[in-house]
């Protein structure tokens, strides 16, 4: 009897931890990570360290980003559970449909922090003592969308620091030169949820939340998403002429322009009926492009041969 409850209790556990990841997109943490992994690289790069002298920082790195991103959703979740509610959109979402509870949500934004906490107490000093700041930074933005139409920006910068993250958790120091990648990724997070959030435009001026397609309208948000992604690939530009990259970091930026371009055109001021594709395909190759173009620039070449 007692093991039986015992196995009961796991398999709830087990079922509220899936139903918790789903909740929060978990494989989405594709888009930030290979960012971070390349600011990683490119700091053991300039500072001449072996790869394989630092290949437990980048697992330590892995397992910040996750823990950080993860509780960074749940929390996102937690506090725009009501607006959800409301939301023909987003109504069938955990929270709203109580297939979760929110102080098991609660639970997995502390157990997620704690994670990041460790991973970066791992890593070294400088991380740690940066740890609560990151989470703080992370965790602001949910609230933004409520008195400033450039939350967009703000949660672009949520991811873009995971380059200058790695290179710190790397080098124990930040190089002002990586924050051309923090740009280019703040960059193109902000065009793509300028993007999705035109979905919301109705939504967002019935209950008064801020968002660039509330305040320049559905097609003027659209010439604002293609601005940021085009000031990303001037940023992605900039870094390669400040470390001297390569031709193959070169091809990477024409890579994502390509896809960039066929981003945007998936969604029209009146069709949104691709804009899933927009969003979650095209900016996973984004990333993952992104990394394979320029791991191998970095792995490959030394610098100024």
């Amino acid at each position: 009897m007692g093991s039986g409850k015992m196995n009961a209790t796991t398999a709830m556990m087990w079922k509220r931890l899936r139903l918790t990841l789903e909740m929060i997109k978990f494989e989405h943490s594709v888009f930030a990570l290979p960012f971070a992994l390349t600011g990683a690289l490119l700091a053991i790069r300039e500072g001449g360290d072996s790869y394989r002298a630092v290949a437990g920082k980048l697992i330590w790195i892995c397992v910040a980003m996750v823990g950080a991103r993860s509780a960074a959703m749940a929390f996102n979740r937690l506090v725009d559970a009501d607006i959800d509610a409301r939301n023909p959109r987003t109504e069938m979402r955990h929270l709203p449909r109580k297939l979760l509870s929110r102080s098991f949500a609660w639970a997995f934004v502390g157990g997620s922090s704690l994670v990041f906490v460790i991973a970066a107490a791992a890593l070294n000093p400088l991380c740690l003592h940066l740890a609560p700041i990151a989470l703080a930074l992370v965790f602001s933005y949910s609230f933004t969308k409520r008195f400033t139409s450039f939350s967009h920006l703000v949660l672009g910068f949520c991811l873009g620091v995971a380059p200058a993250a790695a290179w710190i958790a790397v080098r124990g120091s930040l190089d002002l030169r990586i924050l051309w990648l923090t740009a280019a990724v703040t960059f193109w997070t902000a065009g793509f949820d300028v993007i999705y959030s035109c979905q919301d435009y109705e939504f967002d001026s019935t209950e008064g939340l801020f968002s660039i397609p509330r305040c320049l309208g559905i097609a003027g948000a659209l010439w604002v998403a293609r601005g940021l992604h085009a000031l990303m690939v001037v940023c992605l530009l900039a870094l390669i002429h400040d470390l001297h990259l390569g031709l193959l970091a070169l091809a990477g930026v024409g890579a994502i322009l390509v896809l960039l371009i066929y981003e945007h055109s998936l969604v029209k001021p009146n069709d949104f009926s691709r804009v899933d594709a927009a969003f979650f395909t095209m900016n996973g190759y984004v990333s993952v492009l992104f990394f394979l173009f320029w791991a191998a620039d970095i792995l490959l070449f030394k610098p100024g041969v």
